[in-house]
């Protein structure tokens, strides 16, 4: 490594992440939803019922494996009784492409069985009934009072808390600590589609590895010291 390199490389450690400012995250918002008015969850779906299965079977698996699965699965059995009536053992052949399904599997039967028992047949709308579902944590609860319900709750995963910690507009040392701050700092009538738009941003601009910052709808906003200049991004 030459001197000149080392010295850049050290100044880059030592250059501190900046907030995004209110009337910038309202710009990157403003921008993100003429770009997409109406953005949707990839997983596909029908019902409260079924959206709840395909994101309980998303958990370390992609969008795209899990589609393939419930086009086979939900024809078949999409409602709380006929996942429960098909068990476990009924149920593992239609999602063993997806990782982890044997406790998918027992989740899913089991979340299915107590609807049944304690919400006669109907996905609750409320966090503290839906995290009491086996397999239903937070991020889950999350998307589906957001997609399903239209309450303005914020589903952090690992694209939400890359580009929030990335660009400056809500860090945070954990999942948590991120979904409080994206719900303090982003204006309310955002609040609706927030981590739909998220998601997108950090899916296919704000990559992990290599972000398409020339492709950036919102570069001169970010506030990451490691975004190449102006000229360089295009």
């Amino acid at each position: 490594m030459t001197r000149k390199t080392a010295s850049n490389t050290a100044s880059r450690k030592k250059t501190k992440l900046a907030l995004m400012s209110p009337e910038q995250i309202s710009e990157a918002f403003h921008r993100w939803q003429d770009l997409e008015p109406e953005p949707k969850t990839e997983l596909e779906y029908q019902s409260a019922f079924e959206l709840l299965v395909a994101v309980t079977l998303s958990a370390q698996a992609t969008d795209v494996g899990v589609n393939k699965a419930t086009r086979k699965l939900f024809p078949i059995a999409n409602t709380p009784a006929a996942i429960a009536a098909l068990g476990v053992e009924g149920l593992k052949p239609y999602i063993a492409t997806i990782g982890l399904y044997n406790t998918k599997a027992a989740n899913v039967v089991a979340l299915s069985q107590q609807i049944l028992d304690l919400h006669d047949g109907e996905v609750p709308e409320n966090r503290e009934a839906l995290e009491a579902l086996p397999g239903v944590g937070r991020k889950t609860a999350n998307v589906v009072l957001n997609t399903a319900f239209g309450q303005p709750t914020m589903a952090v995963d690992t694209h939400i808390f890359r580009v929030s910690n990335r660009m400056g507009l809500a860090p945070g040392k954990n999942v948590r600590q991120v979904e409080d701050a994206l719900l303090e700092r982003v204006p309310g009538q955002y609040l609706r589609h927030a981590h739909h738009w998220l998601i997108l941003h950090g899916r296919y601009i704000c990559k992990a590895r290599k972000p398409e910052c020339p492709h950036c709808p919102v570069y001169d906003l970010c506030q990451w010291p490691e975004k190449p200049e102006p000229s360089a991004a295009g």
